[in-house]
C-alpha cells in the first residue's frame, strides 16, 4: 500500500474510536499502527507489501499490549462513576429479607440477586449496604444510617 492509504486507514482507525460508544481504545493503537507504517513509507522506508502488513501487525499488537491498559485505566478510571468494586454502595431492597435470604433489586439500572448477609431482616423499600459481591450477586446488609 502506498504511504498515503495507511496514514488514511490509520485517520480512518482513529475517528472510529470517537464515533463508537466504548471501543475501550483498542482502535487507538491499530490507527496509531497504521499512521507509523504510513510515517515509515513517506520517510524513505521501502517495504513489500506483505511486510508493511507484518509491521503493522506487530505493532498493533505490541502498542495494544505494552500501553492499552495503563492509557484506559488513567482516561477512565478518573471517570465519575467508573469503580472496581460497588462494596460500600447502597440499594433499596424492594421485598421484605430476612437474615440469609435471597431476592432481587434493581442497581444500577440492573436487576441482581441480592442476600441478606447481616442478622437482621431488611424491610421493603429500606436502604440495604452492599458488604461485598461475588459475581452477578450482592451481599447485603441493613443500612445503620
Amino acid at each position: 500500500m502506498t504511504w498515503w492509504a495507511w496514514l488514511i486507514l490509520g485517520a480512518v482507525l482513529f475517528g472510529a474510536e470517537m464515533i463508537a460508544i466504548d471501543a475501550q481504545f483498542y482502535l487507538v493503537f491499530l490507527g496509531l499502527s497504521a499512521g507509523l507504517v504510513g510515517l515509515a513509507s513517506l520517510f524513505g522506508i521501502h517495504m513489500p507489501e506483505w511486510l508493511q502488513w507484518m509491521v503493522f501487525a506487530a505493532l498493533s499488537l505490541i502498542t495494544m499490549f505494552t500501553f492499552r491498559k495503563g492509557l484506559y485505566d488513567r482516561i477512565r478510571g478518573g471517570a465519575p462513576g467508573f469503580h472496581d468494586s460497588v462494596d460500600g454502595e447502597f440499594l433499596v431492597v424492594p421485598l421484605d429479607l430476612t437474615a440469609g435470604s435471597r431476592g432481587r433489586a434493581s442497581f444500577r439500572g440492573t436487576d441482581w440477586t441480592v442476600v441478606n448477609d447481616g442478622p437482621t431482616t431488611i424491610s421493603s423499600g429500606s436502604r440495604a449496604k452492599i458488604v461485598r459481591s461475588d459475581g452477578l450477586i450482592l451481599y447485603v446488609s441493613a443500612d445503620a444510617k
